[in-house]
């Protein structure tokens, strides 16, 4: 599995990444809104299974393929899993040309100082360990900022950094997540202390280090064309964070440079319920829109 090559692809090819990350206290919202009701599954070992089976539906779809799609974010479960007889990384980059990405984070502290800071991570190491000998190229974590506090803001950037280059030090490529809440009252004045805190850090990283951003939609069309265009980062990427897929394709077709990272807006539409073709006929048009969004 050639580092160089999926580095290449996630930097030069036109395509977005797709977030199949939801874990823990998000995975029965993911189910529900699958088609999947609580009362299907008891305990974690049998919803991790439906979520699985969900998964494994939208991975081998015919639709889902490095033609249009450059990577993919798993859940660590979802890592440990297999598909057709190959861990799940291994099945996305040897039978489907898509990079695999790993979530790290272990959710959120509570809301202090206007954000939502990453809880500890004590078993970081042993995890990106592991992530590396599964065959995965990056990782992802999540931080949230809820409002305009420039000291909030730091701390969340600072953390995330400080994170980051011990996941560049493990051999992986970081995708840094500060996620500014859409229901944000100061989200404009947060974006712009947001990215001058990341154009701070970003400047201060060696020549061989590399970072990936994913942010949220800004309010300000290409706000972020200074962190798309800096050569530490090999690629800023789009949450949808809670923006309908038509309202975040809209959002993002105006943002040039900038490409897809939906979770629950690449999601939206499918269900248990479906046949295939109708799973995959909805999954084509989904993956069509996103990835036309992704190449402005």
């Amino acid at each position: 599995m050639s580092f160089d090559q999926q580095l290449d692809k996630v930097r030069t090819q036109d395509g977005f990444i797709a977030a199949l990350d939801q874990s823990g206290g998000s995975t029965p919202k993911a189910l529900l809104s699958y088609g999947v009701q609580e009362s299907e599954y008891s305990g974690d070992d049998e919803m991790f299974a439906k979520v699985h089976e969900m998964r494994t539906r939208i991975i081998t779809s015919p639709a889902f393929t490095g033609e249009r799609i450059l990577g993919a974010i798993l859940f660590e479960n979802t890592m440990d899993r297999e598909i057709a007889g190959k861990g799940t990384a291994t099945f996305l980059w040897e039978d489907n040309d898509i990079v695999p990405f790993l979530k790290v984070d272990k959710g959120l502290a509570d809301v202090d100082d206007g954000a939502q800071i990453m809880k500890p991570m004590p078993e970081l190491d042993a995890l990106l360990a592991r992530a590396k000998d599964n065959g995965i190229f990056g990782t992802k974590m999540r931080s949230v900022i809820k409002e305009a506090s420039a000291s909030g803001v730091k701390k969340v950037v600072d953390q995330q950094f400080e994170v980051g280059l011990r996941i560049v030090d493990a051999g992986l490529v970081p995708i840094i997540e500060p996620e500014v809440d859409i229901h944000s009252a100061t989200k404009s004045e947060a974006e712009a202390m947001l990215r001058d805190a990341m154009m701070e850090h970003l400047d201060k990283l060696s020549g061989d280090t590399k970072v990936m951003l994913k942010l949220t939609l800004p309010e300000e069309d290409n706000f972020y064309k200074p962190c798309i265009e800096h050569d530490r980062c090999v690629r800023v990427v789009a949450l949808s964070g809670g923006y309908s897929r038509e309202e975040s394709n809209a959002r993002l077709a105006r943002n040039h440079g900038m490409i897809a990272s939906f979770s629950r807006a690449l999601a939206e539409g499918l269900s248990a319920q479906q046949s295939d073709d109708e799973f995959n006929s909805t999954m084509d048009a989904t993956i069509q829109s996103i990835f036309e969004a992704s190449r402005t």
